[in-house]
């Protein structure tokens, strides 16, 4: 069998795959610069960095499984929050509308080699990438529940300023699409990958 990588500290997307009957035989965290391109869009954004993080991850012979989260309000790409004023201000833009999230997932084929990418593209594509939308709704928050999700510190690191499967599912009025995605990885299409690569 082919070893499988994670390219991802994320504890959330392992827990994921887990919950398919998948689980990693190492776990890379890769370090990229996540800073979008001039009028890159959201969901092109979702699958460059998926796929770079697919790239940069070091691992010989082994499948490498990446993937990238983009909370967007139209083209607009909401910060994973780091401090409070941008968790406040994504809740802010957040409350009472509609968002969409963008997870792009990026299947690397095992023995792949940026430094021999050129030469290993004529022979067919070696990173297989998926993306999926999925739009949720928020109810309008007010004052109070902003300050309460705040102090949970659930917030921190994650797109959007928000955990869906953490607090904040209670001020989430509907989802429509892939539920795992906005998590952080869409599980039917990340099973295809690896059905597809086996």
């Amino acid at each position: 069998m082919t070893r499988l990588v994670l390219a991802s500290a994320s504890p959330r997307r392992l827990a994921l795959l887990a919950q398919i009957g998948v689980t990693p035989d190492d776990v890379i965290s890769t370090d990229i610069d996540e800073t979008p391109l001039e009028g890159e869009t959201p969901r092109l954004l979702a699958l460059r960095l998926a796929r770079s993080k697919a790239e940069a991850a070091r691992a010989e012979d082994a499948l490498v499984l990446a993937a990238d989260t983009v909370v967007a309000v139209g083209r607009r790409v909401l910060p994973k929050a780091e401090t409070e004023a941008e968790a406040r201000a994504c809740l802010a833009l957040l409350s009472g509308r509609s968002h969409r999230v963008y997870t792009g997932v990026a299947l690397r084929s095992a023995g792949f080699q940026p430094a021999n990418r050129s030469r290993q593209d004529a022979d067919g594509p070696k990173i297989a990438t998926r993306l999926v939308e999925t739009r949720v709704a928020f109810k309008r928050l007010t004052a109070e529940e902003i300050d309460s999700y705040i102090a949970s510190d659930e917030w921190r690191g994650k797109a959007g300023g928000y955990a869906v499967q953490g607090l904040a599912a209670r001020y989430i009025i509907s989802i429509i699409g892939s539920y795992s995605s906005v998590v952080g990885l869409p599980l039917y299409e990340t099973a295809l990958l690896l059905e597809g690569a086996r």
